[in-house]
């Protein structure tokens, strides 16, 4: 398996190296590679289906997970502890689980698992995990092996399952080596949940492929964070807007704390104009834009330091051995600056959504190409730029308007800590745009000063008709806005 050959190799080259610190413990090579292989034992006496599933914290727990799986030639399927029981009920059924590698207190906050489906408890299994496990090489399986089934986080219906093989995953890894190095000195820093692309890439399968020590923690506090920088010194740090939204709000918070980062890498959702400035400003650090979706990966493409566009607000040129394209609505090939949907091609595009033809013939072109949904615009250097994204599209008196453009300009009031925009019918105007924000501690809400605030950057049809406050703005494990949920706290308000 061209994914797991280098996580073994380097495991076996280095027992001893310090590779992974998480919340519990410090792991060596020799413990991550022993405890897999004492849990590939484990599994195959539990299960003879293809696919297992994962749910565990992030932690060194989840890629021993993943490579006793890989090691007995299963598909892994990383389950999204955050979702509701009955959402996570029917991904189990759909992916045909009967076996789960979880941790008692996972159980816990959970419940019990579906009827059926066992649960490989990996704090009473390690009792087990005694003296040498036996040696076995891993399965063979061709490139295009169902690596992972990863499912998608489900913000606009059912939750799909992405497929992604052994080609797709070491592709990516080694496209994102290929355009950023990463060597054995360097830390990662990780908080995000590995049942997310984003960390299970970036965050776990890259560093245990180059080498690089990984520090975990399962649960994303400020003052842990800086902590663990003044501890590690790390030298990656890959996270979501909303992070650092909260980061650049800790008082403790130093340029200090931010000194030993050469990447520091924000994804998942658009990075506010304010958190950019605000790091400059405080930390004077630049924070670089990725793009890639869950169908990718994830990572299309990265903006390093080095090649900062002039416009800040590029996530980057693509990756090696991925081509992009601009099309517009009837599917013609649009030239630099002009705007239209964001279609990818390259090895690391998935194999499909699992038991869903119809769906997986329609997101790809006749080229090959994936449709990402993404609307955006690639300059003359190549640099991508994300615009907005189809389904969230308003049409107000005939025009296109994408919710990013108000929200950006929603921000930039200092009351104003996140925001988000819908759309919603008005039986005079047609759709109407409304606003839901969340504010800075503190602040009281003035929804008459926000819209005058709104009329300085935006044409009149643009300024929300309604602006409501909330005290969070319903958003899933990787920040991304559930809008869906919006939706239906206005229409009930309406």
């Amino acid at each position: 398996m061209r994914t797991l050959s280098p996580i073994l190799r380097n495991l076996l080259l280095h027992p001893g190296r310090e590779i992974i610190v998480d919340d519990q413990r410090r792991w060596k090579g020799f413990h991550l590679l022993l405890g897999s292989l004492h849990l590939a034992r484990v599994i195959e006496r539990t299960t003879e289906r293809p696919h297992v599933g994962v749910m565990l914290p992030t932690s060194g727990l989840f890629p021993m997970a993943m490579i006793a799986g890989w090691v007995l030639g299963r598909t892994v399927v990383p389950l999204n502890y955050l979702l509701k029981k009955e959402d996570l009920a029917y991904v189990i059924g759909d992916a045909e689980l009967d076996a789960v590698v979880t941790v008692s207190k996972m159980l816990e906050m959970f419940g019990e698992l579906p009827e059926g489906v066992k649960a490989i408890k990996l704090d009473e299994a390690a009792r087990e995990f005694k003296g040498l496990p036996r040696p076995r090489w891993p399965k063979r399986v061709p490139e295009d092996f169902l690596a992972l089934l990863l499912y998608t986080s489900g913000t606009s219906g059912k939750p799909k399952g992405v497929m992604l093989t052994d080609g797709n995953l070491s592709a990516n890894v080694a496209q994102i080596r290929g355009w950023v190095d990463f060597t054995p000195k360097d830390v990662l820093l990780g908080v995000l949940p590995q049942f997310h692309t984003f960390a299970l890439t970036v965050l776990t399968l890259l560093p245990l492929s180059a080498g690089c020590k990984v520090v975990y923690t399962a649960r994303f506090a400020p003052k842990k964070l800086l902590d663990l920088m003044e501890e590690h010194r790390p030298t990656v740090f890959v996270a979501i807007p909303s992070m650092y939204a909260a980061l650049l709000g800790a008082k403790s918070a130093t340029p200090e704390h931010w000194k030993s980062f050469r990447y520091v890498v924000s994804g998942g959702e658009p990075l506010p104009e304010a958190v950019f400035n605000g790091y400059r400003e405080r930390f004077n650090v630049t924070l670089n834009e990725g793009y890639g979706l869950t169908e990718t990966a994830p990572v299309t493409n990265w903006c390093r330091p080095e090649d900062h566009p002039r416009n800040r607000k590029s996530v980057g040129m693509a990756l090696p051995r991925v081509e992009e394209k601009i099309v517009s609505p009837e599917g013609r090939r649009l030239g630099v600056n002009e705007e239209g949907e964001i279609c990818i091609k390259g090895p690391n595009v998935m194999k499909g959504y699992y038991k869903l033809p119809e769906e997986t013939k329609a997101v790809f072109d006749d080229e090959g190409f994936f449709r990402t949904g993404d609307m955006g615009k690639i300059d003359e250097d190549g640099h991508l730029y994300i615009t907005g994204r189809i389904k969230e599209m308003l049409i107000i008196g005939g025009e296109n308007v994408f919710p990013r453009e108000i929200e950006e300009v929603l921000n930039k009031h200092p009351s104003v800590a996140a925001s988000a925009v819908i759309g919603m019918m008005d039986e005079s105007r047609g759709e109407v745009p409304v606003a839901f924000v969340e504010l800075k501690e503190g602040a009281e809400f003035n929804e008459t000063e926000l819209r005058s605030h709104c009329r300085k950057d935006l044409a009149q049809y643009k300024v929300p008709r309604d602006i409501r406050v909330m005290e969070k703005l319903p958003r899933n494990p990787t920040g991304k806005i559930l809008r869906r949920e919006l939706k239906a706290e206005a229409a009930k308000a309406d």
